[in-house]
């Protein structure tokens, strides 16, 4: 089956365009006009990754990301205007994986699209049973793409996933800004290092939906964060 991408942009010109450069590519595409559209479509047509407007009528892209993350973790691209610095920030810190400025050229998109479901992939490919990390009450599932904390699911976009995964990976060290960027990012997007403190905050959060006492993600003020088992 052919990977789908969920396009939505109030702009026809651009969903015209690109429908047609990610069909050419082999990419089985959806397009939506608006964010309310999207989330209704996406709910009976899931997708693979969803390339997404910011500045869209009914329902921008903001809110459909928040919405999209209550329910699941799709790869999220951002498509922001030339001088959007902040809304690229701020949509980052809300679970976005990636995102390209306008006007952008095709190449560059499709670059970004195969980094970002190589990342995706990379975090759920099939690997061995001896594989799936523990470390007290936390298993990492990466065949699943599946985190638990004392037997119940926390649901992780891929971005918090490997996050946590970094960080429990050698608990007790501590991981800096920088080396969380690296290992949720890859080394070739630039990401604001308070968007690392977004994520934890995020964590934290749906960690303490399964357990109130969860305070395994300690801060370290100044150099970064860790994980504890004890």
């Amino acid at each position: 089956m052919p990977t789908t991408i969920a396009l939505v942009d109030d702009d026809q010109n651009i969903l015209a365009s690109l429908s047609a450069a990610l069909t050419d590519e082999g990419y089985s595409v959806e397009t939506y006009a608006d964010g309310a559209e999207a989330l209704e479509g996406l709910g009976k047509r899931p997708a693979d990754l969803a390339i997404l407007d910011i500045k869209m009528p009914r329902m921008d892209g903001m809110e459909l990301l928040t919405e999209l993350r209550r329910r699941d973790t799709l790869p999220v691209i951002f498509l922001t205007s030339k001088d959007d610095e902040v809304d690229e920030i701020m949509g980052l810190r809300m679970g976005a994986d990636d995102y390209i400025k306008k006007p952008f050229s095709q190449r560059l998109l499709m670059e970004r699209i195969r980094a970002v479901l190589r990342r995706h992939e990379e975090s759920s490919k099939e690997v061995s049973g001896d594989d799936v990390m523990r470390r007290g009450e936390l298993v990492l599932d990466p065949v699943r793409h599946m985190c638990t904390w004392k037997g119940g699911e926390v649901n992780l976009t891929v971005t918090e996933f490997l996050i946590v995964e970094s960080l429990a990976r050698r608990p007790g060290h501590v991981k800096n800004r920088d080396q969380l960027i690296d290992a949720a990012y890859g080394e070739h997007i630039y990401v604001d290092d308070r968007t690392i403190d977004s994520h934890i905050k995020r964590l934290r959060r749906k960690f303490k939906e399964v357990d109130d006492d969860f305070s395994q993600i300690e801060t370290l003020y100044g150099v970064g964060y860790r994980y504890n088992t004890d």
